[in-house]
C-alpha cells in the first residue's frame, strides 16, 4: 500500500510549525487587547446546523464544499466549514450570556473546494466576533484590530470594504428580480478575480435582462476615492436598503484617521459569498505578493443567531477571520532565515554529561528553551547539527569549563565566542 495523504491537507515540520505558531501567538496578542475572550467548539456539527438556509445557504458555493458524514446511529453530521456557524449555534444554546459577547476562536475548518496556493481543503481560521452591538463602532473595532495584526505580523496588506444593503440597493437600482439575486450575488463577486467580462457572461448564463446587465457596468464602472464613489452612488441608489447601506459606509469611514484610511478601500462589488451577511462586509489582501487571496474576511450577520433561536429577540452580530493558511504561506515567502527547532542554545557536553544535564534544569527552570546532546557526539557534529537546526547558540561545557565555573558560549550566526560563568547563563541575551 502507497502511503499518501488526502488531497488539501498536510503535515507541518517543525519549521512551519514555528511560523504558525508565531502567527497564532501574535493574533492571540492582538484579540486580547481588544478585550475578546476565547471560546473553543468542536470540528462536528449535526448536518441541519451546517446547511441551513441562514448558514451555507442553498445557493452558496460552500454548500456543495461541506465534508459530510454519517455517525454509527444513522446521524448525518459535517465537518465545520468556518468557526461562524459553530458560534451561532452555541450562542443559540447559551441565551442567557451577557451581551456584547465578545470571542476569539482558532481551530480547524474545512472545505471540500478547490486546491491552489495557500488554499487547502484542512485550514485554520482564526476568528474574533462581537454579538449584541447594533453600531458601526463594532465594524469600527475589527477593522482597527485588523489593521493592527497586520502591523504586528509586518504584513504589507490592506482592507476592501462593503456593504450587502449597498449592493441590494445596486440590484433594486439594476431591476434584477428578488428570486434572482442570490445568483447575482455570487456571480457579482468575482469581479476582482475574474474581470469585468467574464461577470458578463456568467450574468448572461444566469438568465440576467440585458438592460440588468447594462446598470450593473454603469455602477461598477464608477472610480475614484471611497468618499467620491459614495457620492455619486447617492445620485443613483434610491431604495432604502441601499441609502442604508451607504450612510453605514460614511459612518463606519468616519472612524477612522488619515493614515488608517489608506489602508482602507472601498469595493462596492464585494460580497463574500455566505447567505447570512446583512450588513458591511470585509476582506485583507496582500500588496505584491504570491499570495493573491484574501488573508482575512467577515462582515455583519445580524439574523443568523435569530433563526437558530427561531425567536424574536435580536442578536446583532458581526466579526472577521484570518486565514493561518495564507499567512503563514506569507511570511514563509519573506523569510530568508529557517529554524527548525524552537531551542535557544543547545549544550554540547564533553564527557560532563550529569553536570551539563544539571546546567540545563537550571536554564529551563529560569525560562529559557533549552536542548541538549543526547547521543554523545563529538563537538564539531554537534555544532553541526544544531546549525542545520536554526539553533542560534550553542553551550559547550567540558571538564575544563567545570573546573573555571565557566561555559562556552558560541553564537552560531556570527561564531563568536565567549566565555560566561554559570551563575550569569541565565541573565545572558540568548537571542539573535
Amino acid at each position: 500500500m502507497a502511503i499518501e495523504m488526502a488531497r488539501g491537507v498536510r503535515d507541518f515540520p517543525p519549521e512551519e510549525k514555528i511560523i504558525r505558531q508565531e502567527v497564532v501567538s501574535k493574533l492571540t496578542n492582538v484579540f486580547e487587547r481588544y478585550g475578546f475572550s476565547p471560546l473553543e467548539t468542536p470540528a462536528i456539527e449535526r448536518m441541519e446546523i451546517l446547511s441551513a438556509k441562514f448558514a451555507a445557504g442553498e445557493t452558496s458555493d460552500v454548500q456543495k464544499e461541506i465534508f459530510q458524514l454519517t455517525d454509527q446511529g444513522g446521524r448525518k453530521l459535517g465537518l465545520r466549514f468556518d468557526l461562524t456557524v459553530p458560534l451561532a449555534r452555541f450562542l443559540a444554546m447559551n441565551p442567557n450570556l451577557k451581551m456584547p459577547f465578545k470571542r476569539y476562536e482558532i481551530g480547524r475548518t474545512y472545505r471540500d473546494g478547490p486546491i491552489k496556493l495557500g488554499r487547502y481543503r484542512e485550514f485554520w481560521q482564526c476568528d474574533v466576533d462581537v454579538v449584541g452591538c447594533k453600531t458601526m463602532i463594532a465594524e469600527a473595532e475589527l477593522m482597527k484590530l485588523s489593521l493592527d495584526v497586520f502591523r504586528e505580523l509586518n504584513l504589507d496588506a490592506y482592507l476592501e470594504i462593503n456593504n450587502r444593503k449597498l449592493l441590494n440597493g445596486i440590484l433594486d437600482y439594476a431591476g434584477i428580480a428578488v428570486e434572482k439575486r442570490p445568483e447575482s450575488i455570487i456571480i457579482v463577486d468575482k469581479l476582482k478575480k475574474i474581470g469585468i467580462e467574464e461577470v458578463k457572461k456568467e450574468l448572461v448564463a444566469a438568465e440576467i435582462a440585458d438592460k440588468s446587465i447594462e446598470r450593473l457596468m454603469e455602477i461598477f464602472g464608477i472610480q475614484g476615492e471611497s468618499n467620491n464613489i459614495l457620492k455619486e452612488l447617492k445620485s443613483k441608489i434610491q431604495s432604502p436598503a441601499g441609502i442604508e447601506g451607504i450612510t453605514e459606509l460614511e459612518e463606519l469611514f468616519s472612524f477612522f484617521n488619515e493614515e488608517e484610511l489608506k489602508n482602507i478601500k472601498l469595493n462596492i462589488s464585494l460580497a463574500r459569498g455566505l447567505s447570512y451577511y446583512t450588513g458591511p462586509v470585509f476582506e485583507g489582501f496582500l500588496r505584491d505578493s504570491k499570495i493573491t487571496g484574501s488573508i482575512c474576511g467577515g462582515g455583519r450577520y445580524d439574523n443568523l443567531i435569530k433563526s437558530y433561536l427561531e425567536s424574536e429577540k435580536e442578536y446583532p452580530s458581526t466579526g472577521i477571520s484570518f486565514g493561518l493558511e495564507p499567512i503563514t504561506e506569507a511570511l514563509k515567502l519573506t523569510r530568508k532565515e529557517v529554524r527548525k527547532s524552537v531551542a535557544q542554545l543547545y549544550i554540547v557536553p564533553i564527557k560532563t554529561l550529569k553536570e551539563s544535564l544539571n546546567i540545563a534544569q537550571q536554564l529551563r527552570n529560569s525560562g529559557l528553551k533549552v536542548d541538549i546532546d543526547l547521543l554523545g557526539r563529538g563537538v564539531s557534529k554537534n555544532l553541526d547539527y544544531a546549525d542545520r537546526l536554526g539553533i542560534p547558540f550553542c553551550v559547550i561545557i567540558g571538564q575544563t569549563e567545570l573546573d573555571n565555573k565557566l561555559a562556552n558560549v558560541k553564537n552560531m550566526k556570527s561564531g563568536v565566542e565567549e566565555k560566561v560563568p554559570f551563575d550569569k547563563l541565565k541573565e545572558y541575551n540568548f537571542k539573535l
